[in-house]
């Protein structure tokens, strides 16, 4: 009996001794998983689709900046000013539009990231406003005669100090092409708020808001930009 108790205390020291040393032999793990750090900064660009138009399209000149600052992980500041001018020519009136625009509101990324991607599905809320002229340079008379076409009177006419506000809602796609280059894409619906008219005349185009309509206060537009952020900080 005694025997067997001092031969399991001697297993029990050999088998104490063998955890004890492996143990001291094995090494470590460390976790090897590193989640990459969100970017923080301002991203500025332009719309090469106004550039476009301008080189292409007879009748129209215009550019756009844009800039958006990141405030929170999906939250985005974001503006946009811009300069237009362009042309009417239909049903035999004629007139132009000069004139400039800005945007304030914000940006919602709605698309979530997979670890090191940095893109985005944004849906946003605009406050435009717009300041503009027009010149009426040939229109029409009225008239309910339709045996003879109706006379077309040049007589130029211009209206300065027109303004517009509206609100517009913002859906887009934003891709990063390469490091902190960034190429987006962006449909607008636009609601109308106010105007200010022109005497015997109508706003048929406001910068910034685009064609207007006799039916209806809501616009629509659209955008092609890229852009590249700055980083300021990461998180």
């Amino acid at each position: 009996m005694k025997t067997s108790h001092i031969l399991l205390f001697f297993i029990s020291i050999h088998c104490a001794s063998l955890s004890i040393s492996a143990q001291e032999t094995t090494e470590p793990v460390s976790d090897t998983l590193v989640t990459p750090s969100q970017k923080y900064g301002i991203r500025l660009g332009g719309d090469i689709l106004k550039l476009a138009r301008t080189a292409l399209e007879d009748g129209y000149s215009g550019f756009e900046l844009m800039g958006d600052i990141r405030i929170s992980k999906r939250l985005y500041a974001a503006a946009e000013i811009g300069i237009e001018n362009r042309d009417w020519n239909k049903d035999n009136l004629v007139s132009t539009t000069n004139g400039s625009y800005l945007k304030l509101g914000g940006d919602f990324n709605a698309y979530r990231n997979w670890l090191g991607m940095n893109n985005a599905i944004s849906v946003g809320l605009r406050y435009g406003i717009s300041y503009f002229s027009q010149e009426l340079l040939s229109y029409p008379i009225y008239t309910t005669d339709t045996t003879f076409p109706s006379t077309i009177r040049n007589d130029p006419r211009k209206y300065s100090g027109l303004n517009a506000n509206w609100i517009e809602f913002i859906l887009g796609v934003k891709t990063e092409l390469f490091n902190n280059l960034f190429l987006s894409i962006n449909v607008q619906l636009k609601r109308l708020v106010n105007e200010k008219k022109p005497d015997n005349f109508d706003n048929l185009i406001i910068p910034g808001f685009n064609k207007t309509n006799d039916y209806s206060k809501f616009g629509v537009g659209y955008g092609y930009t890229i852009s590249y952020l700055i980083p300021l900080i990461k998180k």
